[in-house]
């Protein structure tokens, strides 16, 4: 009678696929949730601080837990704050900005990808070098040309494009356009090349492969950029500060510094009005957060 041996370990799972194998990555975990633990620090002290008292910390410290927490400073910050005129100022920058970005953007990524002529690669290039540049080397030239610019129907009481959210818009767009380029040219190029053949084969332009059939598809794509785009500008604090001048006129982002007095910073006053700030972004990526996940996996596997 012979003994059969031991059968060894199982090194796939069933159906062919590889099962992991060794020790657990606990270094990698740990660095990871170390990471986020400081990531979060800043945020849960700011609201921390705007549920305070100035009184309180001005008594005890602002690391310190005694005194009392309620949302004064959260009512304050609203009313002194105007920000419900603000918020609306924010939405007339913001969602002009991400729609032109994610147009513009979607075109020339078409023009790239699926088009084949000898300048593809570098009007890449060149939109993707431009987010290299920082704000701050253009500022100057930025203001003298919406100094000097003027529209035959201008929205500015002193005839050119400052302090009229037109700059604000055109700067943002022009900025945000290479990054959203660079992200849906790779994501057209993964596309069938069999989808626009089809198309042309049966007398379809440019203009219907591109709106069509192309963009239909980059809908998962478009709803992480959209998502990561209305972020970027939402909280966007240099330009507004830098081209517009009438306070009226400033994002929610900008108009927090109205909360700062002129001698006594107030800083919990300051943590609440930035906390209200979050809210809207927040509120975005809870709704958006299924596509946004779906934008960010996609082409992470293999069919």
């Amino acid at each position: 009678m012979s003994t059969l041996a031991n059968p060894a370990p199982r090194t796939t799972a069933p159906g062919g696929i590889p099962r992991r194998t060794g020790r657990r990555h606990y270094g990698t975990h740990i660095f990871l949730a170390v990471m986020a633990v400081m990531w979060l620090v800043p945020l849960v002290w700011a609201l921390f601080t705007a549920l305070r008292p100035k009184a309180d910390t001005d008594k005890y410290g602002y690391f310190s837990v005694g005194g009392a927490f309620n949302f004064d400073n959260f009512v304050q910050a609203w009313t002194q704050g105007g920000f419900s005129k603000y918020f609306m100022n924010s939405v007339l920058i913001t969602v002009p900005s991400v729609l032109l970005t994610l147009l513009f953007a979607s075109m020339m990524a078409f023009a790239v990808s699926r088009v084949s002529w000898k300048f593809n690669i570098t009007l890449l290039i060149m939109f993707t070098a431009g987010n290299l540049l920082p704000p701050q080397v253009l500022a100057a030239p930025l203001f003298e040309m919406f100094k000097h610019l003027t529209l035959p129907y201008s929205f500015s009481d002193s005839g050119n494009l400052l302090n009229t959210y037109i700059s604000v818009i055109a700067v943002d767009t022009a900025f945000q356009i290479g990054f959203c380029t660079f992200v849906l040219s790779n994501y057209m190029k993964a596309l069938s090349s069999d989808l626009t053949e089809a198309a042309l084969v049966d007398g379809a332009g440019i203009w219907r492969q591109y709106w069509n059939i192309i963009l239909p598809l980059c809908r998962p794509a478009l709803a992480a950029l959209g998502t990561l785009e209305v972020i970027f500008i939402y909280n966007d604090f240099f330009w507004p500060l830098l081209f517009i001048q009438s306070g009226d006129r400033l994002p929610v982002t900008t108009a927090i510094n109205n909360l700062q007095g002129q001698f006594l910073s107030n800083y919990n006053l300051l943590a609440a009005g930035a906390t209200i700030t979050v809210i809207p972004t927040l509120i975005i990526y809870l709704v958006l957060q299924r596509q946004f996940v779906a934008g960010l996996t996609l082409g992470s596997s293999k069919g």
